[in-house]
């Protein structure tokens, strides 16, 4: 047989026989993103793609990973969501409650998952842990208010009137305020409110809550304060004002004390939430998770430059301690 004849029967072969091409499987794909940098939705991050890693799953091999980061930018949050859903991703996962937002506006019918998000009912994920939305599931972040004031009296108890920055453009944030406002009063604190527009405007902010005589900061975490906390932390030091954290890792950031959440276990947890979702589980068949072990921070340099020694019953019970330098001890 000649060559020509042989490419001849080759050729014809591939074309009558298209079903024998092996087909390319489909790669999951997971569209992850965040409003900004802060602390906490770092972490959540972190922690979801170590759940992903430990079990197997690796971008580029099994799976494919589209992460992104609007930079504080609501509309480019918007975006993105919509982004994701064009490009028909299998999973979005939306961390904070800007991003999870975003997502359920676009009305897909795509899983979607949250984390780090305070209350998601407020955005109309639906009613309860267990009555949401068919596509929707994930894990709550509401920070303990109520202990962090419990945690307050006990080591301020002469405190009167406390402080705190707030975003208004953030549901978030107008929900933790509500939360705190409301409990302050069981506990005889008043509070002093100042809005934010911007990161540009913590200093000032900060420094008229100091004008008003405040006995120390309370500081509520939402996603615009949380990015800057340090400068928040530098200004209470600056005026020897004990600053208490809304997030663990705001004592590494300048504040006192913190009681919180392991940010990086919520997203671990999230995580696993995803490895179901993947393996065809309906997120609406699965419970909104809720963090429950509360993690105190202490920075005892941070105290004392902030005018605030803790007793060693209270070194005692925390989970985290930054120690003091030996030679202020």
């Amino acid at each position: 047989m000649s060559p020509k004849r042989f490419l001849l029967i080759l050729i014809s072969a591939v074309l009558v026989f298209p079903a024998c091409r092996p087909k390319k499987e489909k790669i999951y794909t997971i569209g992850l993103f965040q409003i900004n940098d802060a602390p906490t939705l770092q972490e959540v991050r972190r922690g979801f793609l170590q759940a992903l890693e430990d079990h197997g799953l690796r971008d580029g091999v099994n799976i494919r990973l589209r992460i992104r980061n609007s930079s504080g930018d609501v509309v480019l949050a918007h975006r993105i969501a919509r982004e994701f859903v064009s490009e028909g991703v299998d999973l979005i996962v939306a961390l904070s409650t800007p991003c999870l937002q975003a997502a359920l506006m676009t009305h897909t019918r795509t899983p979607i998952l949250f984390s780090s998000v305070a209350n998601p009912y407020l955005v109309g994920a639906g009613r309860s842990a267990d009555d949401h939305l068919e596509n929707v599931t994930g894990v709550v972040s509401t920070a303990p208010i109520r202990e962090t004031l419990t945690f307050i009296r006990e080591v301020l108890p002469g405190a009167r009137r406390l402080g705190t920055l707030y975003t208004p453009a953030e549901l978030n944030s107008e929900y933790y305020l509500e939360l705190l406002l409301r409990n302050a009063v069981d506990f005889g604190f008043e509070v002093s409110v100042m809005p934010l527009g911007s990161p540009l405007e913590i200093p000032v902010a900060a420094q008229s809550l100091l004008n008003r005589r405040v006995d120390a900061l309370a500081q509520i975490s939402d996603n615009t304060i949380n990015a800057s906390f340090e400068v928040l932390g530098r200004i209470a030091e600056e005026n020897g004002v004990p600053l208490f954290g809304g997030f663990i890792r705001s004592t590494r950031l300048g504040a006192c004390a913190a009681l919180g959440w392991d940010f990086s276990k919520m997203g671990y947890r999230t995580g696993e939430l995803a490895l179901r979702v993947r393996r065809g589980e309906s997120p609406g068949r699965i419970p909104i998770q809720s963090m429950n072990d509360i993690k105190l921070s202490l920075n005892e340099a941070a105290a004392e430059k902030q005018g605030l020694r803790f007793s060693m019953d209270v070194i005692s019970r925390a989970d985290e301690v930054i120690a003091a330098p030996l030679a202020s001890r």
